[in-house]
């Protein structure tokens, strides 16, 4: 891949990966503040939702010349995206008894944590078009 569509691809991942972030962090604080949910039940609502905006953000724009099929590219990329939600769910569980930090702060550092790895894994396998032979 050439370098100039490769930091297309990152600015774009990046953009994409604030919006969905933007919406996971906002759905679990409103259902914690507003309706009283528990952080952690709260955290998997947010990540579905969130999942649906980062899917078709990538899908659409981020790794639009990808070429792999839609289904092939919405599985891989679920099973990214749900192995990174349960190191998120993990670390955020194990942060939330230990560290003493507000429960929106420490939500905000683990986004940021998974969101590197999510997107090498991303470019290189949920939307990377296998060869033809």
């Amino acid at each position: 891949m050439a370098p100039r569509n490769t930091e297309r691809q990152v600015v774009f991942f990046i953009a994409v990966g604030c919006a969905a972030a933007a919406v996971h962090w906002t759905t679990v604080v409103s259902l914690v503040r507003v309706w009283g949910w528990s952080p952690l039940v709260a955290n998997v609502v947010g990540w579905l939702v969130a999942f649906l905006v980062s899917f078709c953000g990538h899908h659409l724009v981020t790794f639009r010349d990808h070429g792999a099929a839609l289904l092939s590219a919405g599985l891989r990329f679920f099973a990214i995206s749900a192995g990174g939600f349960a190191l998120n769910e993990t670390a955020y569980a194990l942060l939330l008894r230990w560290s003493g930090v507000r429960f929106d702060v420490v939500l905000a550092a683990v986004l940021l944590l998974v969101a590197a790895l999510t997107y090498q894994l991303s470019r290189h396998w949920a939307f990377f078009r296998e060869s033809r032979r």
